[in-house]
This record gives C-alpha cells, sequence and structure tokens, in this order.
C-alpha cells in the first residue's frame, strides 16, 4: 500500500490511497478540494489520472474537501462515499451519483482495500476520518478535527504510517489578524488540531509499527513547517527533517506503508 497527496491545507485537500494485490491495484481518492481541471493537474504529477481512479471518499463538506467531488463523480463514472449527513449537506442524497453511504466503525471493502471511517469532532454536519488497511498495513488519517478522544486513539494507535493535522501554532494564531471569532472558531473543540496538541495525539498512539509521520493542513497564516516539524519529532525521538510535511501546493510524494 501507498499513499501521495495532492495537497493540504485550506484551499484544497486531496490525498491517492492505493494497494496492489496479484494483477489488480486499487486506487481511491480521499477528498477531491480541487476543481475537476486542477485534480487532473495535480494527479499528472503522480503519472495517474483520474480515470485510474475506482472510488472518491470524503470526509465532510466543507469546499476544501468536497471542491469538484459530485462533478468528477458524474464525469467519470466514479462511486462516492462519504457519510449521511454529508451526503445530505452537499445535495449528494438528490445528485445524480454513485453514492454508497459510510457509517462510523463500519468497514467498507474497495477493492484491495478495506476502509474504516471513524467518527470525529469537527465543526461539519457528520464528519468521518479514516483508517486504510491492505491486509498487512494500516494507514491512518486524522485532519480536520478540533480535540482528540479515546476513540481516534483506538483508531489510529497500531498505524504503519499516519497523516496528521498540524493546522495552527497557537501563539502565532492568537497574535494573528483573524477576527476573535474566527480564532475561537479555528482553536475550539470543534475546530483544527494545533501543533501541541497533534503532539500530544501522536504521543498516546502505539507507534510500534510507526515507520512515516506526516505533517497535514498547515495553516499558511498561523503556521510554519519547521514547527510542526519540530513538534511531532520531539514526540518520535527524531529528527525534525524525518517529519514530512503535506504541503497546499505540492503535497507529497508516494509514501509506502511499512517502508521506511
Amino acid at each position: 500500500m501507498r499513499f501521495a497527496s495532492l495537497g493540504s491545507g485550506s484551499e484544497g485537500n486531496a490525498l491517492v490511497v492505493e494497494a496492489a494485490s496479484g494483477h489488480t491495484t486499487t486506487r481511491v481518492l480521499l477528498d477531491c478540494g480541487f476543481s475537476a481541471k486542477e485534480l487532473e493537474r495535480r494527479l499528472a504529477r503522480l503519472q495517474c489520472g483520474v480515470d485510474a481512479l475506482d472510488a472518491i471518499l470524503i470526509t465532510h463538506e466543507h469546499s476544501d474537501h468536497i471542491g469538484s467531488a459530485l462533478t468528477v463523480a458524474r464525469k467519470w463514472s466514479l462511486p462516492l462515499y462519504m457519510s449521511w449527513g454529508t451526503a445530505k449537506a452537499v445535495g449528494a442524497d438528490n445528485a445524480d451519483v454513485d453514492l454508497h453511504v459510510l457509517w462510523g466503525d463500519e468497514t467498507a471493502s474497495i477493492g484491495n482495500l478495506q476502509v474504516l471511517p471513524y467518527t470525529v469532532p469537527h465543526d461539519a454536519r457528520e464528519p468521518l476520518q479514516f483508517v486504510f488497511c491492505d491486509g498487512n498495513h494500516r494507514l491512518g488519517v486524522l485532519t480536520d478535527v478540533g480535540t482528540s478522544t479515546p476513540h481516534i486513539t483506538t483508531m489510529l494507535s497500531g498505524c504503519d504510517a499516519l497523516v496528521l493535522e498540524c493546522n495552527h501554532d497557537v501563539r502565532m494564531l492568537a497574535t494573528s489578524r483573524y477576527p476573535q471569532s474566527l480564532k475561537a472558531r479555528i482553536g475550539g473543540n470543534h475546530g483544527h488540531l494545533s501543533n501541541d496538541a497533534a503532539a500530544e495525539i501522536l504521543a498516546a498512539l502505539d507507534r510500534a509499527k510507526l515507520t512515516h509521520v506526516v505533517a497535514a493542513h498547515l495553516s499558511q497564516q498561523n503556521n510554519l513547517p519547521e514547527l510542526a516539524q519540530a513538534a511531532l519529532a520531539g514526540v518520535l525521538g527524531a529528527s525534525a527533517h524525518e517529519v514530512r510535511v503535506a504541503s497546499q501546493e505540492q503535497g507529497f510524494d508516494w509514501l509506502c506503508c511499512g517502508a521506511g
């Protein structure tokens, strides 16, 4: 199993997850927060096309995650997976798409991938985050969440790779030009994780199999890659450069689960 980001941040998010078994390969897109044209351009960087995807999964209805998902699903006849709350929020329940409803903690099989959605606190209608498994390795994804829960710790423990939100630095957010109401939303229990909060989540996990940690969904105004890297590296006992960062413009290139 391998994974790559097309971009991560408030201007758009998309993660490609791929699992191969024998002569078959399953490739899914987690979130589709770009226009269809931009999605094609970014996929091309990975030598991949939209027609090579088997499904699109959506975490929640915010524009930087839903983007062109309905348009892409219709145009390329791709199955679209999301919670019922998200489907209602974006009108997917009445759209001409192949809608598959996901329920928290109920595994869905898509080709060679087992997809396990789990619920998280975020200011959306019915947000989900995901763990992917190919039978040998586990990839955990946690972005767009305000605070940790025991369930999150359970879900992400034992993963081989982790994509973890490090949205903001607490001091940078506090001194930013954002209005107080927006600061309160971002820093609240249904907002986004700070570097410190992400580090606390990482510290609580069983990390025995963990080979890759990627800091994701960084705020371009209220964070710096080196701050996110330092926070997570401190937990791992690693050097900062060993923590990868998913950037808004470039995302990150293919990483293999279980391979250091």
